[in-house]
């Protein structure tokens, strides 16, 4: 097993350079490659396309004014990406769209050319189960996972562009309001939701209308490419990534085995015999599966189908939008159709650049700078107040378990008071030696019942009064270790539930439920405008 090769491009080792070779710690080359970037236009089909698109959308000035800037020319375009998840699915989404936003700003200011945030929903992929849940925290900080209806088996392999939100939305909907706090957060939360996500409703279209709002003002575009023009347009690089299929996939198990060597973990594993192309048979809303070359013409991979290399090419011809990407032919389609001067994204997609090199080469196409999206944890004001109590940092919480935590913190006992256990032992000595004391004095004068009947008394009191004692004190110190296990699990469900990273965890109305939409998007830009958007550091927020 080899280390993630995101880790290594973070830190800006040469190793990670040999492979995605432009430098966006370099503020010339940041600006060199936006200014070339802004010398592209859009086709005339995909801006008409693009203007369609944001027509549905909730009215904005801003991305009114990014589209007319990309339709005069001379303008780049900032790209991220997510699947389109439940609720927005989990908070690193809105991360990207928050990170490309403030890549695009700080673009724009080094290169004087004008730059512009977009959105690319990924659509076309089929995976409902990783987008179909969402998680968020209850009264009592606790997760508590949201889930829409599990999808039919006449629905998989079927892209999630042509998924829609069943009745069980308005039951979800509600969930959500049982689990945030009461107050101004919750109800413009929950009023965003669901005046986007209705039954009936395309998953899609309900994902883009609650980003698209909340980025009103910085004018996010929002592009979802499952479109006829974008696939008219994608067309000829299907076609060719179908010719080139063996010396593409030669390309990219020659960049697998150089990663390898290099130390690197591979991504995407590489398979000689298939296309970067999926077929929707069937139709365009039918099942999509990879193609993969066999005799006879296509291997429907997934099926017992093999298409004709004439029926492949007749379908391409007619219909392309029976044809989508895969996740390493997806950044080709995107820059081929954007002018794009920087990718953001994470770990995982940093990594897909590192296997891409030649099929950029291959495609004629330069790369984009890869900008690493920005990386967040909200500490709000009960996580910090519990850090402080159980002197702990955020950085204890995310690399210890709660166990091991527990392990960490102020005792129930006091600096020098003693164990129970062994205070139990003691009393339990004691207790002996006055019984022994008390037998001996009554035997001493057998004849006087009165002294035996006082020895008695005496040892019976002290026991007792011993083991009140020793109770009540382990009582105390276990009131306080209780307390302090609770405080634990608490920091821990909000900051790291389950050992899983608050961003990956939680879904965005979880913290938008309790600070509000507008104050956590401010603290998110606050903070990449003060540190470095192409950093991709962990940074701490406080709305």
């Amino acid at each position: 097993m080899g280390r993630p090769f995101s880790n290594s491009y973070l830190s800006g080792e040469s190793a990670a350079r040999a492979f995605v070779p432009l430098d966006i710690r370099l503020r010339a080359v940041r600006a060199e490659r936006t200014r070339a970037a802004a010398a592209r236009r859009l086709a005339p089909a995909l801006l008409d396309e693009l203007r369609a698109q944001q027509a549905r959308l909730p009215s904005s000035p801003a991305r009114d004014a990014h589209l007319a800037a990309l339709a005069g020319g001379g303008t780049a375009v900032v790209a991220t990406g997510q699947q389109v998840g439940l609720f927005l699915g989990p908070l690193y989404s809105f991360y990207k769209a928050a990170s490309a936003v403030a890549v695009a700003r700080a673009l724009a200011a080094e290169s004087g050319v004008p730059v512009v945030p977009l959105f690319w929903l990924q659509t076309e992929d089929h995976d409902f189960a990783e987008i179909a849940s969402s998680t968020v925290a209850g009264p009592d900080g606790a997760p508590a996972c949201l889930a829409l209806a599990a999808e039919p088996e006449s629905a998989a392999r079927v892209s999630v562009a042509h998924r829609r939100l069943g009745p069980e939305i308005e039951r979800l909907l509600e969930r959500v309001a049982e689990l945030l706090p009461p107050g101004a957060a919750a109800t413009e939360t929950l009023a965003l939701l669901r005046a986007h996500y209705r039954a009936g409703q395309p998953l899609a279209a309900a994902f883009a209308g609650v980003m698209s709002e909340l980025f009103r003002d910085e004018g996010l575009l929002v592009f979802d490419p499952r479109v006829a023009p974008a696939a008219q347009l994608g067309a000829p690089l299907a076609a060719r990534a179908l010719a080139e299929a063996g010396p593409l996939g030669a390309d990219l198990a020659r960049r697998a085995a150089e990663l390898e060597s290099a130390g690197f973990d591979v991504q995407i594993p590489v398979r000689d015999d298939c296309a970067l192309v999926f077929f929707h048979r069937g139709g365009v809303t039918g099942p999509r599966y990879r193609l993969a070359r066999c005799p006879g013409g296509w291997a429907l991979v997934g099926s017992t189908h093999v298409a004709s290399e004439a029926e492949i090419a007749e379908a391409l011809a007619r219909e392309p939008l029976r044809f989508s990407t895969s996740a390493l032919l997806r950044p080709i389609l995107q820059d081929t159709l954007l002018p794009t001067a920087a990718y953001v994204g994470g770990p995982a997609e940093v990594s897909y650049f590192a296997q891409l090199g030649p099929v950029y080469a291959r495609f004629g196409l330069p790369p984009p700078l890869v900008v690493p999206r920005g990386r967040f944890l909200c500490v709000d004001a009960p996580s910090r107040r519990l850090l402080r109590e159980l002197r702990l940092s955020t950085a204890d919480v995310l690399s210890a378990s709660p166990a091991e935590l527990i392990m960490r913190v102020p005792a129930g006992r006091r600096p020098g008071a003693p164990d129970p256990a062994a205070l139990e032992a003691e009393a339990r000595r004691i207790a002996g030696e006055v019984e022994a004391l008390a037998a001996a004095i009554a035997q001493a004068e057998p004849a006087d019942r009165n002294l035996g009947r006082s020895a008695a008394r005496t040892r019976g009191s002290i026991a007792g009064a011993l083991s009140r004692l020793v109770r009540r004190y382990h009582r105390l110190v276990a009131e306080r270790d209780g307390v302090a296990a609770e405080r634990v699990r608490r920091v821990c469900q909000a900051l790291a539930p389950g050992g899983v990273p608050q961003e990956r965890a939680y879904a965005w109305p979880s913290l938008a439920g309790r600070h509000g939409p507008g104050a956590l998007k401010r603290a998110v830009l606050d903070r990449l405008r003060a540190v470095d958007p192409f950093a991709g550091a962990l940074e701490e927020i406080e709305p």
